[in-house]
């Protein structure tokens, strides 16, 4: 009997870092009959996040039991339904590693994947279009 999920993910697929790691996440929990979904943002899924594009590009979001977070505070909602990661999820969730975890993914490391999303979007727009 398949679980519902109880969780869903929000990621960006085109994001070549953001795919890499949502996609070890998504394989365990497959391997794992883990009741975790999924969603692309570049899907028509993200319309039911009721989140626009932009908005979720600029980080991870995590839905579970009916409350949305995002950034570290949904990693550690998606490492807390996740047994191989749980570990992770009560070391980053320490008070003060919490807190410079929080700080470093909203200041830099978040802003930074961002940043290289939209010059990729940038770059993709302006190759000329060709036909094989």
């Amino acid at each position: 009997m398949e679980k519902s999920p109880t969780t869903s993910v929000l990621y960006n697929a085109s994001c070549p870092v953001c795919n890499f790691e949502i996609q070890h996440y998504a394989k365990y929990a497959g391997d794992n009959n883990l009741p975790i979904r999924f969603d692309d943002l570049n899907s028509d899924s993200r319309l039911q996040w009721g989140i626009d594009s932009d908005t979720a590009a600029r980080r991870l979001y995590v839905a579970h039991r009916g409350a949305l977070t995002s950034g570290i505070p949904a990693f550690l909602v998606l490492w807390a339904q996740m047994p191989k990661y749980r570990w992770l999820g009560r070391i980053v969730g320490l008070p003060g590693v919490k807190l410079i975890a929080s700080l470093f993914y909203d200041y830099a490391l978040a802003p930074l994947i961002y940043r290289w999303h939209l010059y990729r979007l940038r770059r993709n727009a302006n190759k000329p279009f060709r036909q094989p």
